[in-house]
């Protein structure tokens, strides 16, 4: 009997041991840990160029396949008991026992990785401390008391696993297992556990190409779009236009029109006028007023334009049976200049010397032979450039004398619009 008592004893023993053994394997917090609650981990692009792996001069994305990024976690802390330290352990697999085994994701590293923002009982956790690849721990040097409210904690600088990785994937899928503890290098008196997930993804990379782009159209009239506020070429009505009144020794003549450019040229648009001055028959023609800018005149024989509006030029703006309409550059069209804004970058197009005075006109009569003779118009408004679309109109103006020969007078310009690249 005594022998079998000992050998009870001896295996009553063994079993204790065993059971010690199998203690100290399993951490403590599988066993005591609450659960973290709403946590989530997004990975963000740091935006700096630095870390730009494709040399596109664009920063990375946070979940682009082996890029240096930020990983932002969000959780809430449930237990009340004060915290000195946090774990982050990255892991192939998610495991409801926190203290199940952590196979490390290939290509993932966190070896450099260090505290960014945090907000919440975040807060708390002051300086980093990496153990390995894929752990590192957070300690806090007063304690956290966890306010049972949302919070997050940056790790800055961590590099993703790519498609190498991932047996030819670029869309990794790991997972980190956060745990708090009451000791403050993370090994002791797991308070709160919880894992989050997360994955690398393929780049969708979208190309497409601007090419050299000019809009440029003429018109009697020319719509402003009631969708972009811009001019719309297409409702450019015929260039046949005809002036306000027959011609007169004893009063001024005007007729408009107009035209509208844009270009993405770098060094932006010149627009020019070539044509010869009106005539009849082909002998009979009205002087151009030439290529420095003057006065109407009644009763001198001249022929000029400009782009400005003339609506209070007592010779053409006081005309009661037809006075003049003048749309210029505005959305509203109810007149006014072109209108540069202020920084000259959007709308650069101006009207040019000798053809932007009100009440002064200007025509350097050619037929084509001489290019550039009447320079109208450019986009340099704060230095030659691109820009949007603007509307201009052109004013006409005829005075005669009364030596005029009768006839019909006509004559045709050709409006050019020359962008540089």
């Amino acid at each position: 009997m005594n022998v079998s008592g000992k050998r009870v004893l001896i295996a009553f023993v063994s079993i204790v041991s065993i059971a010690a053994i199998v203690g100290a394997a399993i951490p403590s917090h599988s066993a005591y840990a609450a659960n973290i609650t709403s946590r989530s981990l997004t990975l963000e692009g740091t935006g700096n160029v630095a870390n730009d792996i494709n040399a596109d001069g664009i920063p990375d994305g946070g979940s682009m396949p082996g890029a240096t990024v930020n990983h932002l976690f969000t959780f809430t802390l449930p237990t009340s008991t004060t915290v000195n330290s946090i774990s982050f352990e990255y892991c192939t697999t998610a495991d409801v026992d926190i203290g199940g085994t952590c196979t490390p994701p290939t290509g993932l590293n966190v070896s450099g990785a260090t505290l960014g923002t945090s907000s919440g009982d975040g807060t708390g956790f002051d300086t980093i401390h990496v153990t390995s690849n894929n752990d590192l721990y957070l300690s806090s040097t007063g304690g956290v008391n966890p306010t049972n409210t949302s919070s997050t904690i940056e790790l800055d600088g961590v590099v993703n696993q790519d498609a190498t990785n991932c047996g030819g994937s670029a869309n990794c899928t790991f997972f980190v297992r956060i745990t708090t503890y009451t000791s403050s290098d993370a090994t002791t008196g797991a308070t709160d556990a919880g894992t989050v997930t997360a994955s690398t993804s393929t780049q969708i990379i979208l190309t497409g190409t601007m090419p050299e782009s000019l809009i440029f159209c003429t018109g009697g009239h020319i719509d402003i779009s009631a969708t972009s506020g811009l001019p719309d070429c297409s409702t450019a009505s015929s260039g046949s236009v005809s002036f306000n009144q027959l011609f007169s020794p004893t009063g001024s003549t005007w007729a408009t029109s107009q035209f509208a450019a844009s270009t993405n040229a770098g060094s932006g648009y010149v627009v020019t006028v070539n044509g010869p001055t009106l005539a009849s028959g082909g002998s009979n023609t009205i002087t151009a007023i030439g290529a420095t800018a003057a006065a109407s005149a009644i009763g001198t024989a001249q022929f000029g334009m400009n782009l400005v509006d003339d609506s209070a030029d007592p010779t053409i703006g006081s005309s009661s049976t037809n006075p003049i309409t003048y749309y210029n550059g505005d959305s509203a069209g109810t007149g006014g200049a072109v209108n540069p804004v202020a920084d000259g970058v959007d709308y650069k197009g101006q009207p040019k010397a000798n053809f932007d005075t009100a009440s002064s006109y200007a025509f350097h009569a050619n037929n084509g032979a001489t290019v550039n003779n009447n320079i109208i118009a450019a986009s340099d408004n704060g230095g030659a450039g691109p820009t949007d679309s603007q509307r201009f109109t052109s004013t006409y103006i005829v005075n005669v004398p009364g030596n005029q020969p009768a006839g019909t007078y006509t004559t045709t310009l050709t409006y050019i619009c020359t962008p540089t690249f």
